[in-house]
């Protein structure tokens, strides 16, 4: 056992070291940290959601078993690596997917099936609640699918006594309290900046809304506690820390941090907390989250607001469709290769054609591309058809065609993001990048600064992703000296000298691609006329 080594095994036994669970849609991630925010081990359960009586759902037992599963998983690491159980801990935090619907009844009992954000079943709801609140409410939030059961006229509504998100239900059980941290909460119900708290004009006009059904409860009766990140939401309970290690090594007591929703973790990993300044993710789907000075001027449909852990204002832009097309591109090229007798690897041949497309012209030679595998929220299609169009007299290379699926897989965002940056005149000073499209170094990143008109940066690593991130709210909920704002700490303790790898955008690339979305712009009746067609 080499000197670091012995070091983290005395971290562990002194119950310095802080754990992160976070609950994602595929997989459940347990990280442990020690004093320096370093990884030590890790574990993981996979799951799915179930497709029940047309509701995406987990059941109870999967939730549990998952996250049983995942943290034994990481102990079990620590015994084979460090020979050393875990007893004590400095801290430790639960994050899982944000949105949804859980509902309880007096008893503490769940009235009906977990309804994830997954599911589309609230659409006259948003859409009634964004016309009262003139704020904008998507069909994830949890408000939308408490008054679709109530425009539904279920029977269960009477009943509630609880409603909160999957964090808030784990942090529940295993403390006691019946909080949310704010960034959760802002998925949940729109959040008032100034108050760090939901929005109590909101609340009045919601109970005015539903008064005539005659319910036995308030809306702010039946929502959690809001809290911001450091504050005190409670201590592992006895009934807790068996209901995490069945084994019984772990001891009750430990300090948890305020649950937080995925969002919120990733700003942390990616530390992106402070205002102008945001983090992109790249990858099956994209969005950019942004972290802004004000309030907007106006709703925007397209554009989900939500906060930061410590209750600053986040605009959030998300496109449903980013590189499936793009990669299927990519495996046809590699099929080519196989067929020439060619042997070459995956990551070989997208270094090669991503880099084929910074030769290509800045508005693509006049190609055109649609990447669209679902339908998107930012631009007006329910479905997908992958597309390519070209007119005779465009410059069809190989360059080109490649840039044009790179700027097609930004398309939907450029466009959400331009209503903020054109219409709203938000500024940004640094966008932090991660996901699958950077993983070609200097390609997805240079085409991204170009979409976003700001700079983007790439770390070697996003830390472990949002178990890491949660790991971080937990030890700054420990370890905060006196005021010390989540910005301050995150900057000189957690992320000193990580700056990341740092591209400005080429002012050619940004000519390029306004002038390609402009033409992205006019042939979305071409993509529609595809849907409606084939």
């Amino acid at each position: 056992m080499g000197v670091d080594a012995e070091r983290v095994k005395k971290v562990i036994e002194e119950g310095r070291a802080v754990v992160g669970i976070e609950l994602g849609s595929t997989r459940i991630k347990t990280v442990l940290i020690d004093d320096n925010y370093v990884p030590v081990a890790t574990g993981s359960y996979d799951w799915e959601n179930k497709l029940e009586n047309h509701i995406w759902t987990y059941s109870l037992e999967d939730i549990w078993e998952g996250l049983k599963g995942s943290y034994q998983d990481m102990a079990r690491g620590v015994k084979e690596k460090y020979g050393t159980g875990i007893r004590k801990l400095g801290g430790i935090g639960f994050s899982a997917m944000m949105h949804g619907y859980m509902a309880f009844d007096e008893t503490g009992s769940l009235l009906v099936p977990f309804r994830t954000w997954r599911n589309t079943i609230t659409g006259q709801a948003a859409g009634e609640l964004t016309e009262l609140f003139q704020y904008n409410v998507p069909q994830r939030w949890s408000i939308a699918h408490l008054y679709q059961a109530i425009l539904n006229g279920e029977s269960h509504v009477k009943d509630v006594r609880y409603f909160t998100t999957l964090s808030g239900y784990i942090h529940w059980q295993l403390t006691g309290r019946k909080v949310l941290g704010i960034g959760d909460a802002s998925g949940m119900f729109p959040i008032n900046i100034g108050a760090k708290d939901f929005d109590e004009g909101m609340v009045q006009k919601f109970d005015e809304l539903v008064k005539e059904k005659g319910y036995p409860w308030k809306l702010r009766q039946i929502m959690p506690e809001v809290l911001t990140a450091g504050e005190d939401a409670g201590v592992l309970t006895e009934e807790g820390a068996k209901l995490l290690d069945p084994s019984g090594e772990l001891e009750a007591g430990i300090t948890v941090c305020p649950p937080e929703g995925d969002a919120g973790t990733g700003m942390i990993a990616t530390n992106s907390v402070a205002e102008r300044t945001g983090n992109v993710s790249a990858g099956t789907s994209v969005f950019a989250m942004i972290v802004l000075e004000k309030e907007l001027s106006r709703v925007h449909t397209e554009i989900d607001m939500v906060t930061t852990p410590n209750g600053s204002l986040v605009a959030m832009a998300h496109a449903n469709n980013c590189t499936s097309d793009l990669n299927a591109w990519v495996s046809l090229f590699r099929e080519y290769s196989e067929a020439m007798g060619i042997k070459a690897d995956m990551n070989q041949i997208f270094s090669v054609l991503y880099n084929k497309a910074l030769e290509g012209d800045a508005d693509c030679g006049g190609l055109l591309s649609y990447g669209y595998y679902s339908g998107e929220n930012i631009i007006p299609i329910d479905e997908g058809r992958p597309l390519f169009v070209r007119t005779p007299d465009s410059r069809f290379n190989l360059s080109n065609f490649m840039r044009t699926h790179l700027y097609a897989a930004l398309g939907a965002l450029k466009i959400g993001m331009d209503i903020l940056v054109k219409e709203e005149k938000i500024q940004i000073d640094k966008i932090l990048g991660h996901g699958g499209l950077f993983k070609t170094p200097g390609v997805g990143q240079r085409i991204m600064a170009a979409a976003m008109q700001a700079p983007v940066s790439v770390m070697e690593t996003a830390g472990e992703g949002g178990a890491w991130g949660i790991a971080v709210l937990a030890a700054y909920a420990v370890k905060k000296a006196g005021n010390e704002s989540l910005e301050s700490y995150l900057d000189y303790k957690v992320f000193a000298g990580k700056e990341g790898m740092k591209m400005e955008p080429d002012a050619k690339d940004i000519e390029g691609f306004e002038k390609f979305i402009e033409t992205f712009k006019k042939g979305l009746s071409v993509e529609q006329e595809a849907i409606s067609k084939l």
